[in-house]
């Protein structure tokens, strides 16, 4: 992995938010390719429950001051960052206020999911490539984990597929059993229409299935990071001909993941 960029992206990164399997198997797969030689941009939503003075987050200026066109809204883009202690490796943050100031992730304290959570993965899709867009940074691989990033596929491949930094990136994507419980808000297809993408009847019930399926839909590889992913999801992945990298646990991943890279996305 010498030398080869990878953009790793997901809603939840150790340190900044309770440990659970896909927090640490995001900051796993990027130590690792940082530690074989690889060069790693992490990008995560900056949401209200992050300390930022522990963290040592500091907004970017120069990456900061664009507005994403949500649903005919604009909406102001906040690009923060911080480095992981002993690890040398940055970390970028989506914020915004109307989306990401609230102390909470994805639901409010009696467990009701936010109704705007269709618009904040739209936010956080857009954001992440206008951001490596802004510092034109061609990644080689982006690694997707989980729900809250699965419309980066999508958008990547419609509404970004003119862009000449993303021409050669392979799009992996890893699939948690995270289910966040009933659906999004069902105005979701309709929002990304807007945005001028008509291929995503998968979601037009947007639960946490269809979600991981859209994804698995406009992704090159994928990656089962749930030792208890269903059958049906893996199946449709290999029906369309995906490459499907079987569950390994955290200690013994590496050596897989890394194979995988090379030999399946990569194709070297």
């Amino acid at each position: 992995m010498k030398d080869k960029r990878v953009l790793c992206v997901s809603s939840e990164v150790i340190p900044y938010l309770p440990e659970t399997e896909m927090a640490r198997m995001s900051f796993d797969t990027a130590r690792m390719v940082h530690r074989e030689g690889g060069q790693t941009r992490i990008f995560m939503p900056r949401f209200g429950l992050i300390n930022e003075r522990r963290h040592q987050l500091h907004e970017v200026i120069r990456l900061s001051g664009m507005n994403m066109i949500i649903n005919d809204m604009d909406m102001p883009l906040i690009i923060k960052v911080a480095s992981i202690p002993k690890e040398r490796m940055q970390v970028y943050f989506i914020d915004n206020d109307e989306y990401f100031k609230r102390k909470a992730t994805f639901s409010d304290d009696d467990g009701k999911l936010f109704d705007d959570n269709d618009e904040r993965i739209i936010f956080f899709a857009k954001g992440v490539v206008e951001t490596v867009k802004k510092l034109n940074w061609a990644p080689d691989i982006i690694h997707v984990h989980g729900w809250m990033a699965s419309l980066l596929p999508i958008y990547l491949k419609e509404y970004y597929k003119d862009d000449a930094l993303f021409a050669d990136s392979k799009i992996v994507t890893s699939i948690y059993n995270n289910d966040f419980g009933g659906t999004l808000n069902n105005e979701l297809i309709n929002k990304i229409s807007f945005d001028k993408i008509e291929s995503a009847d998968s979601i037009k019930e947007p639960n946490h299935h269809n979600l991981l399926k859209i994804a698995i839909e406009n992704s090159d590889a994928i990656i089962t990071g749930s030792e208890d992913i269903s059958d049906e999801l893996i199946d449709y992945a290999k029906s369309l001909g995906k490459p499907v990298l079987g569950f390994y646990p955290e200690d013994d991943f590496k050596d897989a993941y890394l194979e995988f890279y090379q030999k399946k996305v990569l194709q070297e």
